[in-house]
């Protein structure tokens, strides 16, 4: 989410902001190839320092995946590949044993050794240090050493107990270069996981002087971190050293910070901007960026949904008639042909359409749109008052989240406005602090390609991403279920278990998938997508 990871939430999670002043590309003007071309590409402003363990969402989640190479990586396809792992293995039924590749060096000139994979996993886990990652880390054996829960949330008076542990009985480093992982119960879906932020090594530096690290980040990847101007940019530099094998053939990159995706399209088209992951529903309309960006845009597919989010910790939307009532009054299929020209594709589950472990059907007739039902709902809800629905103003989401409104407004008679907000970092810091009191866009892009990351870290009570607060215990039962199962297989037929039942509450509104629609300057060649929807760096180079 990237939330996705938010789109982050995507985080899907995802989207964002800033002023197109100063933070145009690199356009142009520039010539020189591969060697002496920074090539600029669309960013929004992080949520948080650049510590890979507290990055879960798109803005950050862009710098560290640069900048940072994980035990494994996914291919464009989703496959799961080894980087920095020379082998993963399932030594026990509950116990992971990772050989680490020699040779690697952070970039600082330090060795990458188990140690600060094993170091980085507790620090993100242990809860006092508040990093939004740490339930990546709940199946390993002593997490709950480590890690204590507020009895009464975040805005209760009573304060999480002191852990008993600062590190996981569960997990070793062996030697320089072994990990071993032991579970409380079988975790067979682990080894998919590790290529996510939540599990990138930490160099002994961010021990030392953690505030030193933040300003300047030293990561193991591609990419090294060189500066970075708040609202402005954020500059990388290729990595000499780097031993993977996708190093990249460009040497500079910009990212560059945006309010909206509007700006940065008309830079694209420009040639201003070097790359925009997203294209803006005014380039959508007609097409459009098929003749705007002609030869040099494409459509990808991706791991990210779009969501509409319930803080169900605000009592005006704990009732969960009310909660499928919008999404039934919701005509999924109207909009994403009318606003997004058939781009999107309506959803009826959590997850995306052809995701590893996912099947159809997850959500059902709660996602289709059947505005007497809705009505029904609506009216056994005992719902007054009107509905906002707030969103970042400059992501490209105030025309369907209107059109949205007006099917809401003609299916239950109930007001529906659009409340913007003016820049994705302000709108993150309330959705955090759980200070929400309207329902609100969310996105999710997957960190990892399987189903259950659509799932455990949104509605699993305390998941890494689970803004709204919502908890079920039979739907928590039923995910560590999924999670312990013997096989992939009947993981996967539990999670879809998990996925009825989290509809039935409908704590969020699954409305679509979100492939990717991409565009590029006429300087750059091999553009392609990641499994993160971001630019390829490792095979974009400069024509």
């Amino acid at each position: 989410m990237r939330k996705g990871r938010a789109l982050s939430l995507i985080a899907l999670p995802i989207a964002a902001s800033l002023v197109l002043t100063a933070c145009g590309g690199g356009g142009g003007s520039q010539s020189g190839g591969n060697e002496n071309t920074e090539v600029s590409i669309f960013g929004t402003e992080p949520e948080n320092p650049l510590v890979p363990g507290n990055t879960t969402e798109t803005g950050g989640g862009k710098v560290v995946q640069a900048i940072f190479t994980g035990l494994v990586k996914y291919s464009n396809s989703f496959e799961v590949k080894n980087a920095m792992a020379e082998s993963i293995e399932l030594t026990k039924p509950d116990q992971y044993t990772i050989k680490l590749k020699q040779g690697w060096k952070f970039h600082d000139g330090t060795d990458v050794k188990a140690k600060n994979f094993v170091d980085a996993w507790n620090y993100t886990a242990y809860s006092p240090n508040g990093q939004q990652s740490a339930s990546f880390f709940e199946q390993i054996k002593g997490f709950r050493d480590v890690n204590t829960v507020d009895p009464d949330g975040a805005n209760g008076p009573q304060k999480a107990p002191e852990p008993k542990a600062k590190e996981m009985s569960g997990l070793k480093a062996v030697d320089d270069y072994t990990i071993t992982v032991d579970f409380t119960e079988p975790h067979v879906i682990f080894k998919v996981k590790l290529g996510y932020s939540a599990y990138m090594p930490l160099p002994d530096a961010f021990f030392k002087d953690a505030k030193a690290f933040e300003a300047k980040p030293i990561g193991n990847g591609p990419f090294k971190f060189v500066s970075r101007t708040p609202k402005q940019d954020i500059k990388l530099e290729r990595y000499e050293e780097y031993k993977g094998d996708d190093k990249p053939k460009i040497k500079k990159v910009k990212v560059a910070i945006y309010t909206g995706t509007e700006a940065a399209y008309a830079a694209v088209k420009g040639n201003q901007l070097d790359f925009l992951d997203t294209i803006p529903p005014s380039g959508l309309a007609g097409n459009l960026w098929k003749t705007d960006l002609k030869g040099r845009s494409q459509s990808f597919q991706g791991l990210s949904v779009q969501i509409l989010n319930f803080p169900v910790y605000d009592k005006k939307y704990q009732n969960a008639d009310f909660r499928k009532a919008i999404s039934m009054a919701i005509n999924r299929k109207e909009i994403t042909e009318k606003i997004f020209e058939g781009s999107r594709k309506p959803t009826d589950g959590y997850a995306v359409d052809g995701v590893t472990g996912w099947s159809p059907g997850g959500c059902g007739e709660l996602c289709q749109h059947n505005p007497t039902e809705a009505k029904r709902l609506f009216d056994k809800s005992g719902f007054t008052g009107k509905l906002e629905i707030t969103s970042n103003a400059d992501g490209g989401h105030k025309e369907w989240i209107e059109a949205a409104c007006g099917q809401i407004k003609a299916a239950l008679s109930l007001e529906c406005t659009f409340a913007p907000v003016a820049t994705f970092g302000e709108i993150r810091k309330k959705i955090n602090a759980h200070e929400m009191t309207q329902v609100y866009r969310g996105g999710w892009l997957a960190d990892y390609p399987s189903v259950e990351n659509f799932l455990n870290p949104l509605y699993r009570t305390g998941g890494s991403s689970n803004d709204g607060g919502y908890s079920s215990p039979a739907v928590d039962a039923k995910l560590a279920e999924a999670d312990r199962a013997g096989t992939e297989a009947e993981s996967y037929k539990l999670y879809h278990e998990a996925e009825k039942l989290i509809a039935n509450d409908m704590p969020a509104i699954p409305l679509w998938s979100t492939p990717s629609q991409a565009g590029w300057s006429n300087r750059l060649k091999n553009a392609t997508m990641s499994a993160y929807r971001e630019l390829d760096l490792s095979t974009v180079e400069v024509a």
